[in-house]
């Protein structure tokens, strides 16, 4: 089932004349986990904030072309309504944060959607146990560490139950160790079915588990598909971005090797060269 269509997408923001996206057709399934990259200002973040419905709706702007989520065209519907098919989690989890305890800022979701005491204090335990933060419940979310904010965001949106997570730059703010961890917690919800979409600039933590890689510079999809196919291609060098640093020492060594196996991470690597120096 396809979860997130666009058709000839253009945008431009009100006060520009340059296109911050230019005819971007673009089809996301169901279960899949999505990467988008490419340079600063390329018009990542743009393309997601259509996905909810953010723009048009909240950025000024002429938009032309379609977004379709779920068979429901953006234009013709409220972005509250659109929540119940995407949820967004930003860079800065500050922003997203309003309430005094952890509990109450996973809650907040679930209530302002009317449901029960029930039904709120179970998506509350499955968010919490989910993200892997039970201990964190009663603490202030302004006093935790950036990546323990980010992990309150991501449960504060689990707890609406949307069947797609979208993710803008989330490990932003986080040390390796801490992003890695994250990133470790979205495979675990890509697995149990969830839809993940996510902009992010650690290409080599996300690779190994994307099903799909999405490149774009100044505004435009240039290539699109399954990770080893694009990172074999080399578009993402020619436009100044690094692929993953395993795929960087395969290529490498396939100057003298007839293995033809990208990896996509140290541990594929390691395989790759045992089976290398076998020969």
């Amino acid at each position: 089932m396809l979860a997130i269509k666009t058709e000839n997408l253009s945008f431009t923001y009100a006060g520009s004349r340059v296109p911050a996206l230019r005819n971007i057709s673009i089809e996301i399934k169901e279960g899949e986990f999505v990467l988008i990259i490419g340079p600063t200002g390329c018009g990542k973040s743009t393309l997601v904030r259509t996905f909810n419905g953010l723009i048009p709706h909240f950025y000024r702007g002429e938009m032309e072309g379609r977004v379709i989520v779920y068979g429901v065209d953006t234009r013709e519907s409220k972005v509250s309504d659109l929540s119940r098919y995407i949820g967004m989690v930003f860079q800065d989890p500050e922003n997203q944060l309003v309430t005094l305890t952890v509990e109450q800022e996973v809650a907040f979701g679930p209530e302002n959607l009317g449901l029960s005491k029930g039904d709120i204090k179970r998506r509350v335990e499955y968010s919490l146990r989910t993200m892997k933060i039970e201990h964190l419940k009663f603490r202030v979310p302004f006093e935790l560490s950036s990546g323990e904010q980010q992990k309150v965001a991501v449960a504060s949106i689990l707890s609406m139950y949307p069947r797609v997570l979208i993710l803008d730059e989330p490990t932003a703010h986080m040390d390796p160790l801490s992003a890695y961890e994250f990133i470790q917690s979205l495979k675990t919800l890509n697995d149990e079915g969830k839809t993940i979409v996510i902009v992010e600039h650690r290409i080599d933590f996300i690779a190994p588990f994307a099903t799909k890689v999405i490149v774009m510079n100044n505004g435009e999809v240039v290539d699109e598909g399954e990770p080893r196919e694009v990172f074999s291609r080399g578009i993402i060098e020619r436009i100044g971005l690094m692929p993953p640093r395993a795929s960087i020492i395969f290529k490498a060594l396939l100057k003298n090797s007839a293995w033809n196996k990208i990896p996509l991470s140290i541990e594929e690597l390691l395989d790759t060269l045992s089976e290398l120096i076998s020969y």
